[in-house]
């Protein structure tokens, strides 16, 4: 046993409306899901309210992105002040959705990382390599350079969870083998031993993203490295609750 527990998060990106969402919380509500397992569920900015006050407490609710400062001049951002006014204790920061569609750089991911924490959340906190890159074997210099802008970032690291997700694997219905999820997870966790601590290489959890389905969870989960999943489309379908329970 590591002692680190499983942590299963549902990124709903830009889906869903109030009678969606209203159907999944009951689906999820009524399911019997793993004590021993945290969820979080990613709601989008304008339902997060929507969505805390219809699952049940044992499942969180995440943003799914927010901005590095309180409040100010910022049209169309949210702040973690906001989202925790909302009953909301988590951020998704760093998508790669957010890095390669909205051209956010490795240094305001690490600002926003910074804030989000300091304000009080827990940060679901991204990285990942595009298919060009595994191809030309640059995959660690990539996650490595990312993790760094984080952990420069992080004071308290049992706020955080890491979320490796191979860019190439996103919504592709490709997914990276359960050996190749398990390499790069053992390498982060160098990584960090070496650059941060050993106690937090020990107990800092790295999940995997990247089509995660009920068919393939419960191979990856056996993974020693791998401690959760962040997971896309198959969050919004009932087949979520066979993820939440892969290690049931």
């Amino acid at each position: 046993m590591t002692g680190r527990k499983f942590f299963v998060g549902g990124n709903w990106k830009l889906n869903g409306d109030k009678k969606s969402i209203e159907e999944l919380a009951n689906t999820l509500n009524s399911a019997k899901l793993n004590p021993d397992t945290d969820v979080v569920c990613g709601a989008p900015s304008i339902y997060l309210d929507f969505a805390r006050s219809k699952l049940n407490p044992n499942i969180e609710v995440a943003a799914q992105n927010c901005y590095k400062v309180a409040k100010g001049a910022f049209t169309g951002e949210i702040s973690p002040a906001m989202i925790k006014d909302c009953g909301v204790k988590w951020v998704i920061l760093g998508h790669s959705e957010r890095r390669h569609v909205f051209g956010e750089s490795d240094e305001l991911i690490g600002q926003k990382v910074a804030h989000a924490l300091e304000s009080g959340l827990g940060v679901i906190a991204c990285i990942g390599e595009k298919l060009d890159e595994r191809e030309a074997g640059i995959t660690e210099k990539v996650v490595f350079a990312q993790t760094k802008f984080i952990a420069d970032n992080v004071k308290d690291w049992s706020k955080v969870v890491l979320a490796y997700e191979p860019v190439w694997a996103i919504g592709t219905g490709k997914t990276a083998s359960p050996q190749q999820a398990q390499e790069v997870h053992d390498k982060l966790r160098q990584w960090i031993k070496a650059n941060v601590s050993e106690a937090v290489a020990s107990s800092v959890r790295i999940i995997y993203g990247g089509s995660v389905t009920g068919g393939t969870c419960k191979e990856l989960a056996s993974q020693k490295d791998v401690d959760g999943f962040l997971v896309g489309g198959a969050s919004l379908k009932p087949e979520f609750i066979d993820i939440i329970n892969a290690k049931a």
